[in-house]
């Protein structure tokens, strides 16, 4: 999968279900909490992979399973530090005791694109959509 030393972040694109697919959206940290896909800091010793999969649990109790490299973003955040943040489509595995209080939401596609208020994020989701 992603060997670029440069990323600094990693989340996952998380579905579940067949026939009704949804995936899973967090409130962002930082006002005004905007719906975001779960991400977090790579740590030492982690690949992208297994940072996705933490975050994701960390964020919104849920456990996945990375499956493919989804896409890269890349931004700068308001106080001015540089994120580079690979994203994988996950497969949804359990509902697990999340370790943060954020609002989570299973939305259909067409929510989280209407949701989602970053375009590169909506992008994502689209790609995913068609994978």
């Amino acid at each position: 999968m992603t060997a670029d030393t440069t990323l600094t972040h990693a989340g996952g694109v998380v579905f579940r279900g067949d026939a009704d697919r949804r995936v899973l959206l967090v409130r962002a940290k930082p006002a005004p909490h905007d719906w975001v896909l779960p991400k977090g800091h790579i740590e030492r010793g982690e690949t992208p992979e297994q940072t996705a999969r933490r975050e994701v649990i960390e964020e919104a109790g849920v456990d996945a399973e990375p499956i493919r490299e989804a896409g890269v973003l890349e931004f700068v955040t308001p106080n001015g530090k540089h994120v580079r943040s690979a994203f994988f489509l996950m497969r949804f595995v359990c509902s697990v005791p999340a370790h943060e209080s954020r609002e989570v939401r299973w939305a259909t596609i067409d929510e989280a694109l209407a949701l989602v208020q970053f375009e590169d994020t909506r992008a994502l989701v689209e790609q995913a959509r068609r994978a």
